[in-house]
């Protein structure tokens, strides 16, 4: 009998953009899509890796829909369209077989349970799946923030950061074609050379805490899978290089 594969990282925390969850589309849900991204979760799950899912709602709502608009507001609005995301993302995981709790930052107990981080790492422990809404429940922070914020509460081994690009790279290599990637990287060069990997207030999270981060190319689903297990994807963030 062949032995089986344990994962490189035992607890994950996985960023998922709203963008990433419309597919072509741009917007709105893509089915055919999530379930593709949700097949490979549950193939950690299956390898019995712990994971949290932090989602975006830049597929139904990002920044203020004009200048005049009040930011906290814009921001609320924004937090809503991400725990849609959570809850599409948590039925879609359900089908496939997996245990999903959804746990908001705002109270909305009819369909999710509030943000408890006792509550939130026993579901890990039992092997639930727990998906983040409504990011940190404060406006002016993002996704990116509550990602890492929530890898520092739980404790994670790894942040897991899903792009559309393969990586990072010293200059935006959609408007660059001489741009360079890196494959290891400190999270001090991200803070110091300003690349647009998360926001600054993520980045100091990270930086702070000793949170090592994969950034890779969500178009190919099972990178995820491949990060879990330790493959060479995307670049790695870590407090020193090797």
């Amino acid at each position: 009998m062949a032995e089986a594969v344990t994962p490189k990282y035992k607890r994950v925390l996985l960023k998922l953009s709203g963008e990433a969850l419309a597919g072509d589309n741009k917007i709105g849900l893509d089915i055919p899509t999530i379930e593709n991204i949700c097949a490979s979760i549950k193939k950690c799950v299956d390898a019995g890796c712990e994971i949290g899912i932090v989602v975006g709602g830049g597929n139904f709502w990002r920044g203020r829909s004009s200048p005049s608009m009040d930011r906290a507001r814009a921001d609320h609005i924004g937090m809503l369209a991400t725990a849609m995301n959570a809850l599409a993302v948590a039925d879609i995981l359900e089908s496939l077989g997996c245990v999903v709790r959804v746990q908001t930052a705002i109270t909305m107990q009819q369909v999710a349970e509030p943000f408890i981080l006792g509550k939130a790492i026993r579901h890990l422990e039992k092997g639930r799946v727990v998906i983040f809404g409504c990011g940190t429940g404060n406006p002016f922070f993002s996704t990116d923030s509550a990602a890492a914020l929530r890898a520092a509460e739980l404790g994670v081994d790894m942040l897991l950061k899903a792009t559309m690009v393969d990586g990072i790279y010293d200059k935006d290599p959609k408007k660059f074609p001489d741009a360079v990637k890196y494959d290891v990287i400190t999270h001090h060069d991200i803070l110091v050379k300003k690349l647009q990997v998360m926001d600054s207030a993520a980045a100091a999270i990270c930086t702070e805490n000793n949170i090592p981060i994969i950034v890779f190319d969500l178009n190919r689903p099972d990178n995820i899978l491949d990060a879990v297990m330790g493959e060479p994807v995307g670049t790695l963030v870590t407090k020193h290089k090797n």
